[in-house]
């Protein structure tokens, strides 16, 4: 499976035939890619137009050791030796502060001033989540007795989310939960915020042509160098479309140092009674968000395209737009419950089904 996804996601961004030939002229830059299998629960791969593949491995390698160090950070469920991690904040709720590493620091209150600014993605809601995720895994793996959460039970665990008892200490580099049973659940965020934070490290170490596809979040550096395109071209998955369909793609957005960042309803779920319930909750009704099928965020930071498209899809189409059209250099596209797309102005001359096509910036 890792394979055929790793496969699909070269496919998308090698979109023409000579881009990726064997047959083409040899370029001073060639193509390399390879993945990472045991970070963030997904397939991570890094594409890079590099001299050498001795170049490329290096990169590779710096990708591969950060995407571990930060997985191990900012994981909820495993301890590790002499690391403190966002699990060890939860393991501490009510008891006393942890001290964290700057990574950490960082995340939570990114995290924290989201919420805080009266959007509905709240990494406080762990308790919440947790209820879900249980069930969830309990329905997948044993489908006839598949089951929602007692809503009574929701809504005890919803009255240990508040967001202002998640204390920060910066000067001395604290995190303290101020509740027993409290939990922090960094899944709308972590991912793509370490996705941006090992993109700039590429950057720095000298990367100057390539793309990370972790999961559903893409973060392309530069431009392609194959000597036919001047933008990346990502696939927007169609979520009626099958995993194992051949062209699974919606539409194609041209970027350049940008990210690409899609919540679905199609990619963590159950059945209860032929009802689809999916993994985004939303934190007023507790239940998993009606509005969307899938919403695709398009800006520059990988952490907040990733925020940004789990809190588009948890709004009301109409708020959601309002939102979407508020923030400079962000666009988005929504995939409505019957199928229907609607992007904002901006993504227009970005999309092939507007005529764009990568060959100009």
């Amino acid at each position: 499976m890792r394979k055929l996804i790793a496969a699909m996601l070269l496919a998308l961004l090698c979109l023409t035939a000579a881009a990726c030939s064997n047959t083409q002229p040899k370029l001073k830059f060639q193509l390399y890619s390879d993945s990472i299998l045991d970070a963030f629960d997904t397939v991570i791969t890094l594409f890079a137009y590099t001299e050498t593949e001795e170049e490329f491995r290096e990169y590779f390698e710096l990708a591969r050791t950060r995407f571990r160090e930060l997985h191990r950070y900012y994981d909820i469920y495993n301890t590790y030796p002499g690391l403190n991690n966002i699990k060890t904040i939860n393991d501490m709720a009510g008891i006393a502060p942890v001290k964290v590493d700057k990574e950490v620091l960082d995340l939570v209150a990114l995290g924290v001033d989201w919420a805080r600014a009266g959007r509905k993605t709240n990494i406080a809601l762990g308790p919440v989540l947790q209820i879900w995720h249980d069930y969830r895994t309990d329905g997948v793996y044993d489908p006839d007795n598949a089951a929602l959460p007692p809503m009574e039970l929701l809504q005890e665990a919803a009255r240990r989310a508040d967001i202002d008892k998640v204390i920060i200490d910066v000067e001395n580099s604290t995190v303290f939960l101020a509740e027993p049973g409290m939990r922090l659940d960094v899944g709308a965020v972590a991912k793509g915020y370490a996705t941006e934070v090992v993109a700039r490290e590429l950057y720095a170490a000298g990367m100057r042509s390539g793309a990370i596809s972790a999961g559903g979040n893409i973060r392309t550096v530069g431009k392609p160098r194959d000597g036919v395109r001047e933008q990346w071209g990502i696939g927007i998955i169609d979520p009626a479309k099958s995993l194992f369909a051949e062209d699974r793609n919606l539409d194609m957005v041209f970027v350049n140092d940008a990210s690409v960042v899609t919540s679905g309803d199609y990619q963590r779920y159950y059945y209860v009674d032929g009802v689809r319930y999916h993994h985004l909750i939303d934190p007023d009704t507790l239940m998993p968000a009606p509005h969307f099928r899938a919403v695709t965020v398009v800006t520059r930071d990988s952490g907040l395209a990733d925020l940004l498209s789990t809190e588009l899809f948890l709004l009301p189409y109409a708020e959601s737009r309002q939102l979407a059209d508020a923030l400079d250099g962000v666009e988005a596209l929504w995939v409505m419950p019957d199928g229907e797309v609607r992007i904002t102005d901006g993504l227009k001359k970005m999309l092939r089904s507007h005529g764009a096509d990568g060959k100009e910036e």
